[in-house]
């Protein structure tokens, strides 16, 4: 078709959906032709995890934490009941247990059965905490997996490794950067990736709202 109508090439860049959206569609439109899938329930699931599914409300959980240090002992304390407060818990985000990283000790998570982690303040899981070889090497080797994310840990710093299943999903709480202390909520918030939150990855002052 390029070849056809090679003026129309500069209007086309950009607009035709990947090869996956494209699939997604096509699977979306004969599941609805079926009458398999109601179109108002995708439109709903899709403004869910736009809006009220992700890391960004794990990282609202982060930044409060690190501005308020009465929650952030809440937090630690009860993990489900302090995100209670902020209304961010849901299916896949109930019995939350929040573990904090220090100078001394770095967390990480890993669900060494399935997949089970916190959907609602992390969104879906990366294809890589799914995976096999993390699932078995974040317990074996968690030094040399978390090297390989571009964490490496001084030999004196502890590592400990949380395994979630479905009655208990974990958080890690990271450290907070120097040089943040007159930054607000939102500021903050804007510098937690969800890799810091399951601990592949540390909070940078400079990463801005990169998640």
């Amino acid at each position: 078709m390029a070849h056809d109508h090679p003026h129309d090439d500069n209007n086309i860049v950009g607009q035709v959906p990947s090869d996956p959206v494209l699939r997604i569609k096509a699977l979306e439109s004969i599941l609805v032709e079926l009458g398999l899938v109601d179109p108002a329930a995708v439109d709903a699931w899709i403004e869910s995890y736009e809006r009220h599914i992700g890391p960004h409300n794990g990282a609202k959980v982060v930044a409060r934490a690190w501005s308020d240090p009465n929650f952030k002992r809440r937090l630690l304390a009860n993990g489900s009941d302090a995100i209670a407060e902020l209304n961010l818990l849901g299916i896949q985000g109930q019995h939350m247990t929040v573990v904090e990283n220090t100078p001394t000790v770095h967390n990480l998570v890993v669900c060494t059965l399935c997949s089970c982690y916190p959907w609602p303040l992390l969104g879906l899981p990366p294809r890589w905490y799914k995976s096999t070889p993390y699932r078995s090497r974040a317990v074996i080797d968690p030094r040399g997996v978390l090297k390989e994310f571009g964490v490496e840990l001084e030999p004196d710093v502890e590592v400990r490794v949380w395994d979630s299943t479905s009655e208990v999903r974990y958080l890690v709480l990271p450290q907070r950067p120097p040089g943040t202390d007159k930054l607000g909520e939102d500021e903050l918030a804007s510098l937690v990736t969800r890799d810091s939150m399951i601990g592949t990855a540390r909070v940078l002052a400079t990463q801005g709202a990169r998640r």
